[in-house]
C-alpha cells in the first residue's frame, strides 16, 4: 500500500463518521420525535407542499426535515394543520428543536468586514453586535427561524439539532 492510499483510506473512514452522526431538524409543532419514524413514512406530506416557506423536505427516511438552505420558518402553522397523524400539533406551542450559532472563524464581522446579512432578516432581534462587529446569538430571543442562515454571505451560521 502506497502512502497517498494509506492516508486516503484513513481519511475517508473519518468522513463517513461524521456523516453518519447527521442529526436532521424536525419541522415545529412536534412533541414526541418517535412520531416521525412511526406515522410520516405511510404519510403522504401534506406538511411539505402546504409550506409556506416551501423549507420542508422529506429526508430518505421518508421523514420530514427543515431545509434552512432554502429559508426560515415564518411559524405560519399549516404544517401542523395539515399533519393527519398528529406527529405535528397545531396547538402545540413547541418551536424548532434547534440552537443556531456563529461561527466566528467565518464571519466576516468577526475578521472586520462590516456585515449585517444575519441581522436584517431577524425579526425577533436576536443577533446581537458589540458596536458594528463581532454578532452574537441572544439564545433567549432566538425562535431558531433559520432566516439568518440562508443570507450569510461566509456561510458561517449553523444550526444544529437539540
Amino acid at each position: 500500500m502506497r502512502r497517498r492510499e494509506l492516508f486516503n483510506s484513513l481519511a475517508s473512514s473519518f468522513t463517513k463518521k461524521k456523516e453518519e452522526q447527521v442529526e436532521f431538524i424536525r419541522p415545529p409543532y412536534n412533541e414526541d420525535k418517535s412520531l416521525f419514524f412511526k406515522e410520516c413514512p405511510s404519510c403522504e406530506a401534506p406538511c411539505v407542499t402546504l409550506c409556506e416557506e416551501d423549507i420542508i423536505v422529506i429526508a430518505e427516511d421518508k421523514t420530514p426535515i427543515i431545509d434552512f438552505s432554502k429559508g426560515g420558518c415564518t411559524y405560519c402553522g399549516e404544517c401542523a394543520k395539515a399533519c393527519e397523524y398528529e406527529v405535528l400539533i397545531e396547538d402545540s406551542n413547541q418551536k424548532i428543536s434547534a440552537k443556531v450559532e456563529i461561527d466566528m472563524l467565518k464571519c466576516l464581522s468577526w475578521n472586520n468586514t462590516m456585515c449585517f446579512s444575519c441581522k436584517d432578516p431577524c425579526l425577533d432581534d436576536a443577533i446581537e453586535f458589540l458596536g458594528m462587529f463581532r454578532p452574537s446569538v441572544l439564545e433567549d430571543k432566538c425562535t431558531n427561524c433559520g432566516f439568518c442562515i440562508n443570507v450569510c454571505p461566509s456561510e458561517a451560521i449553523s444550526v444544529k439539532g437539540v
